[in-house]
């Protein structure tokens, strides 16, 4: 079984759960790269305007991303990896999903969180997948957890 870590970190501290995890279980790693970057400016979640709040207001919002070649037919397992932005995961994820053919495979999740948990992040990314792609939530990974704890949790999935 051959697995990949895809991830989204707008400033960082996804990508280093994701890079601990890739490691932990010796996977393959992919970030999921917006065509246009996220400024500090774009993530003020406190601002009405900010390019995340207005993105995540609208639903059907899918930030392009910026290259196609996570090569997901390579891969049974993946897992998928973002912050979690007003309860939910970024459009950013939706987009990735949509992108290519998650038919068969299995995704979990893990994320990192200012202080929610998923919330309905499985019910808002589902449509973007076929109905025989199997979603697992994983876990909100926030304290920056060792790669043998990730390790642990990654075994506990089977």
């Amino acid at each position: 079984m051959k697995t990949l870590i895809a991830y989204f970190s707008a400033s960082g501290i996804t990508k280093k759960v994701a890079q601990n995890l890739a490691s932990a279980i010796n996977a393959d790693i992919y970030e999921i790269k917006p065509l246009v970057p996220y400024t500090d400016a774009d993530l003020n979640w406190m601002n009405k305007n900010a390019r995340s709040t207005v993105e995540m207001k609208d639903w059907n919002s899918r930030p392009e991303i910026k290259d196609d070649d996570a090569h997901i037919e390579n891969y049974d397992t993946i897992f998928i990896g973002f912050p979690i932005w007003w309860y939910i995961a970024p459009t950013i994820i939706n987009t990735f999903l949509e992108k290519y053919d998650f038919s068969n495979k299995r995704i979990i999740l893990f994320a990192t969180s200012g202080g929610s948990g998923f919330g309905r992040t499985v019910e808002n990314i589902k449509p973007s997948v076929s109905d025989s792609t199997e979603i697992i939530e994983g876990k909100i990974l926030n304290h920056n957890p060792s790669v043998e704890e990730l390790k642990k949790w990654a075994e506990s999935l089977g």
